[in-house]
């Protein structure tokens, strides 16, 4: 029997520490509940915000899947494996920490903000080799249908990672409905709505809600206003 698990935006974690204002879907930092630690190996939704000439300083990682998709304005990026490179809407980053690695991220614009979604996914392979990858893509591939940003697969579109996870953008105008196929059986999908109010199979959701839906395999998505959805189709055996 299909379940819904959700989570609406005023109930997540915040941590706002001047420069940095982030609102955390799953425990994370100082903010711990019991009962929202991961859907599936989904384990961090991170909502950023990012203050002018600020940013996080050189910070390690290892044996996680992390994803950052910008929103709005230029995040710089530098790590241990000698890159250096700006991120910003419409780009996808990842990196497969693996083994070990340590980055930066900061916003160099002394006249704009940065808001961008940080995601870690466990991985299904531990201690690979690192590595980074950022695509653009064309944000009007995404208009009314869903558009493929993430995938298990290297030959496929949008980035890839250590995990049977596929990730999916959309922007609809309203009125407009789409059906969205599962595409692992046993996976579920974590919908997070960034913008607008959507009805996703039968759930009414606003700005930044999230829900998680297992043992279904198809999702009916209706954009009661104009909005934009990201879908995160996911392993849930963590």
């Amino acid at each position: 029997m299909e379940k819904h698990i959700i989570h609406k935006a005023e109930t997540r974690g915040n941590a706002n520490f001047g420069w940095l204002n982030s609102y955390h879907t799953f425990s994370f930092g100082h903010y711990f509940e019991p009962s929202r630690t991961h859907f599936g190996v989904l384990r961090v939704l991170n909502d950023d915000t990012v203050s002018q000439a600020m940013g996080f300083g050189t910070h390690p990682h290892d044996n996680m899947e992390i994803i950052s998709i910008p929103l709005e304005g230029d995040l710089e990026h530098q790590d241990s494996m000698g890159n250096k490179t700006v991120i910003r809407h419409g780009d996808v980053q990842v990196m497969s920490a693996g083994t070990g690695i340590s980055h930066s991220e900061y916003n160099k614009n002394k006249d704009q903000q940065v808001k961008f979604l940080q995601i870690w996914v466990f991985p299904n392979k531990r201690n690979v080799t690192p590595r980074y990858d950022q695509i653009t893509l064309n944000p009007a591939d995404r208009l009314n249908k869903f558009q493929q940003i993430l995938s298990p697969n290297a030959d496929d579109e949008g980035v890839w990672i250590h995990q049977d996870a596929w990730f999916h953008l959309g922007k609809f105008d309203a009125g407009k409905t789409s059906e969205y196929t599962i595409k692992k059986e046993g996976n579920g999908v974590y919908a997070f709505v960034l913008e607008g109010d959507v009805t996703i199979n039968g759930e009414i959701l606003n700005k930044r809600d999230g829900l998680g839906i297992l043992d279904a395999t198809q999702l009916t998505i209706e954009a009661n206003t104009n909005a934009e959805i990201l879908l995160m189709d996911v392993p849930m055996n963590a």
